[in-house]
């Protein structure tokens, strides 16, 4: 129970000081309203179902991308992985398209895609692939050379070296890349939702709620929301890497 009475205590003196820091005059109300007012609206925006249709709309939205960038980024990391010339081959390709930011590709996909969910996830899917993608390639590097030439002298062929190897050696690091780009996917999705529109969202509703009047209430109310989706993303993927992964030292180190 310790560390979860450290977080409430680390939890409950941020909103006291969220709630003080307004009042006092610290900070405009009218930038940052206390604490308290902000947790009103959040109690009233999730029992109108338009919020609740945004939280479905964002989170559908976050799963998706999420889905495709493993299926992506997981075979395109074995094979780079493995095959050091394709690796040399392709670098240049990779640390060229990896540092650019998903935002400012946003115009670009808006032309290409559209305006519709389509746009968030693309975008989304482009953002995730990078730490899935280098956690598999160097987990590839990581494996024991002896594990491999075992293998090889019983016959094994490399595609079953692959299965029974190198991806059992690489699941651990791969998760860990999937925690990470969990966390990237919701950030884009929802930035993309506010910078650039959308149907539905919490960045839609973020952005309507600015525009429509500076309510900085609300506005933060879907903040908060957005930052409880990405906690429990987080922890209930740390809850399945301890069950999934207990022999391994890499997800335990990253917690």
């Amino acid at each position: 129970m310790r560390p979860l009475i450290r977080n409430l205590i680390g939890l409950g003196g941020f909103f006291a000081i969220w709630e003080v820091a307004p009042r006092s005059g610290l900070v405009s109300s009218l930038s940052i309203p206390p604490a308290s007012t902000v947790l009103r609206r959040l109690v009233e925006i999730l029992g109108t179902e338009s919020f609740i249709r945004d939280i479905i709309a964002t989170v559908l939205a976050w799963l998706i991308a999420l889905i495709i960038a493993i299926a992506i980024a997981v075979p395109a990391g074995l094979l780079l992985g493995s095959i050091p010339g394709l690796r040399v081959a392709t670098r240049a390709i990779v640390e060229l398209l990896r540092p650019i930011p998903s935002v400012a590709l946003i115009p670009a996909a808006i032309v290409m895609i559209g305006s519709g969910p389509e746009t968030k996830i693309t975008l989304a899917v482009y953002a995730s692939v990078w730490p899935i993608l280098f956690n598999t390639i160097y987990a590839l590097d990581e494996i024991d050379p002896l594990l491999v030439d075992t293998a090889r002298s019983f016959g094994t062929r490399r595609t079953r070296i692959m299965s029974s190897v190198a991806l059992p050696h690489a699941a651990p690091f791969i998760f860990t890349g999937i925690r990470l780009s969990a966390a990237i996917a919701l950030i884009v999705v929802i930035s993309v939702e506010y910078i650039a529109g959308a149907v539905r969202g919490i960045g839609k509703f973020s952005l309507e709620a600015y525009d429509g009047g500076g309510r900085m209430d609300l506005v933060l109310a879907a903040t908060v929301v957005a930052g409880v989706i990405g906690y429990l993303i987080n922890e209930s993927l740390e809850w399945l890497g301890r069950r999934w992964f207990r022999w391994s030292t890499v997800v335990g180190a990253d917690r």
